[in-house]
């Protein structure tokens, strides 16, 4: 496995009706993209920085969250996770995580925690 702390990686979306607060909820009708999307963008930009590293057969998995989203990002326009490794721990990666948008600028930030595991043991638990 060739991570190291430092490492950054960026991944993008456009958002669409898909991504919004109104398509997830039946009492707020806002069409700007939802924190669950944006946690998920999240989790993809990590795990796609890992997953070239890894010996096949492994796999990450996310277990630790902590974002804070503090601008609304409409739909039609792109917004991104920009990701880098803080710390390697044994199989524990630790990213700080910033999100973007062509909108308002900054969108949101945080850290993600994921976990390295072999796959088929991990398929074999869910």
């Amino acid at each position: 496995m060739a991570l190291e702390v430092g490492q950054k990686f960026t991944k993008e979306m456009i958002v669409t009706d898909k991504h919004v607060v109104s398509a997830i909820s039946d009492s707020i009708k806002f069409d700007v993209l939802a924190t669950p999307f944006l946690v998920a963008l999240i989790e993809d930009t990590c795990n796609s920085s890992v997953l070239p590293h890894l010996d096949k057969g492994y796999v990450s998995v996310g277990v630790h969250v902590d974002v804070f989203h503090t601008a609304a990002t409409p739909i039609g326009h792109k917004v991104w996770v920009e990701s880098e490794i803080t710390e390697i721990d044994g199989r524990k990666i630790t990213f700080n995580v910033n999100a973007f948008d062509d909108v308002n600028g900054d969108v949101g930030f945080g850290t993600h925690e994921r976990f390295i595991v072999n796959f088929e043991r991990f398929s074999k638990k869910s």
